[in-house]
């Protein structure tokens, strides 16, 4: 997709983006609804009608009524779930239609109709109800409704799976691995039991055996930010600020998650962040401007990143600026709105409305 933002929104001040906002919003009424992820910009979250994750936002999307103009500031799929979740006579706008996410782009549907094919022999939907993370296009979403499974969050992995296993013997996951295997340690299972499917290799790169012996296959994706932080960095923490806790995100490898006193979603780390008594060092290992916001707004207590050697920056959530919010709540009449395929709708509202019921 090829999208310039023009020159006056480009050049304009941040004093004149803020009042144009804010008139917007005024002579729209409650027409408008804007939802920001907690990985924005505060200048961007100032401006937000709902804040929260992914799983938080499509609950509220969900119940929209009066707004016939969603603008969501975040990355695509989440725009794609909250065109789904919405009535056909709602719009909803990316406000930076550049703002993609590397991880769903790990999951090919090329690559994953051929690992569901090659699992046939072990049982195929008989056996296996796939789950698929939230961070993933539409044609997943459909895949994994037609197939009878659900999606799930980083607030609802553990219960999408105790879902899965009420109701099949195994759980193919996509498509971050670390979500998918700290879920699954967290229900008791077992290393021999979570198998790693790698796309590039025959059969996923396994043996026979080891398919039939594992509960959960995982597909084998990642987040580039919260991969960037290791055991060093945990342990480097806890010698410099003994008395800190520590909380990451469950998108972080499992080595990680262990050595943490808490690992949740962004919700989880919000609430674990106000709830903390006054005077509280509390070290984050998940996206920095959720970090600096935290920091921010509770001055009384010592927030800080996990670790300073990386820069954990999700540059597509950091692709939307108070520029591009600006031109799409005067604009919105000219942008195209996120729009899912009447073939791919009915199977990914499944999919969705199967995470929105599982608690």
């Amino acid at each position: 997709m090829f999208f310039v933002l023009p020159k006056e929104y480009r050049e304009a001040s941040l004093e004149e983006l803020r009042e144009r906002v804010g008139a917007a919003k005024a002579k729209l009424g409650r027409r408008l609804c804007i939802l920001t992820h907690h990985y924005q910009r505060m200048e961007v979250v100032a401006f937000g009608d709902h804040l929260g994750d992914s799983y938080g936002l499509s609950k509220i999307a969900a119940v929209q009524e009066e707004a016939d103009i969603i603008i969501f500031c975040g990355v695509h799929f989440m725009a794609e779930a909250a065109d789904i979740l919405t009535a056909r006579h709602q719009k909803v706008y990316l406000s930076n239609p550049l703002a993609g996410c590397p991880m769903a782009d790990m999951a090919d549907m090329a690559d994953v109709t051929r690992a569901w094919d090659s699992l046939k022999r072990f049982g195929g939907e008989k056996t296996f109800m796939p789950i698929s993370y939230m961070n993933t296009a539409a044609d997943l979403k459909a895949f994994t409704g037609k197939f009878g499974g659900l999606i799930c969050t980083s607030s609802n992995a553990d219960a999408a799976l105790r879902y899965a296993f009420e109701r099949k013997e195994k759980v193919f996951f996509c498509p971050d691995r670390n979500l998918g295997q700290n879920a699954g340690i967290k229900m008791g299972l077992k290393p021999h039991e979570m198998a790693l499917w790698d796309f590039s290799r025959e059969q996923g790169g396994l043996t026979d055996e080891e398919i039939e012996r594992a509960k959960i296959i995982v597909w084998k994706g990642h987040c580039h930010v919260h991969t960037n932080f290791t055991v060093q960095h945990v342990d480097a923490m806890r010698e410099k600020h003994p008395n800190a806790q520590i909380i990451v995100h469950p998108e972080c490898i499992p080595e990680v998650v262990a050595k943490a006193d808490t690992a949740g979603s962004t919700s989880l780390i919000v609430k674990y962040c106000a709830d903390a008594p006054s005077g509280s060092t509390i070290a984050i290992g998940t996206e920095l401007n959720l970090i600096d916001r935290l920091a921010h707004d509770h001055p009384d207590k010592t927030i800080l990143p996990l670790s300073e050697a990386v820069c954990p920056v999700c540059p597509n959530m950091y692709r939307t600026t108070l520029n591009c919010l600006a031109y799409c709540v005067e604009k919105f009449a000219d942008i195209e709105p996120i729009s899912v395929s009447d073939e791919l709708r009915s199977d990914v509202h499944l999919s969705l409305q199967r995470m929105l019921e599982v608690q």
